[in-house]
């Protein structure tokens, strides 16, 4: 028994005998993709077109987020961790998350009431 593979155009669903895969490149990226004949002829003219704009064209990196760098961050509190801040915060019923960073206005409130928490210079 045999089988028959039907190729089907990825853009329009044509299946004739003349579709095949595909294979193209854009600004260092490979991609595939089944197209008849016509399909790709008009590929190919879209390509050719778009060529000298990528020519001229700079590669945009998508940004990440921005690290410090531990030398630019001096200790926030001497002798008292951020939990520490945070239960007194609770106590002192001074608004503050559950998680994440704490303000630079805790931290003052925090070394306010506790001097001896002022990181040396």
């Amino acid at each position: 028994m045999a089988t028959k593979v039907i190729m089907v155009d990825d853009f329009d669903g044509y299946d004739g005998e003349d579709v095949a895969k595909r294979d193209f490149e854009i600004a260092a990226t490979k991609y595939t993709i089944d197209l008849g004949d016509e399909n790709f002829k008009k590929l190919q003219e879209v390509l050719d077109a778009l060529a000298p704009y990528l020519e001229k064209a700079a590669e945009v990196k998508q940004a990440g987020r921005a690290r410090k760098s531990s030398t630019d961050v001096g200790p926030r509190l001497r002798g008292y961790s951020n939990s520490d801040v945070r239960e007194w915060a609770d106590r002192e019923g001074v608004e503050i998350s559950a998680r994440g960073k704490i303000a630079d206005e805790v931290y003052e409130k925090f070394i306010a009431a506790h001097p001896d928490a002022k990181p040396g210079d």
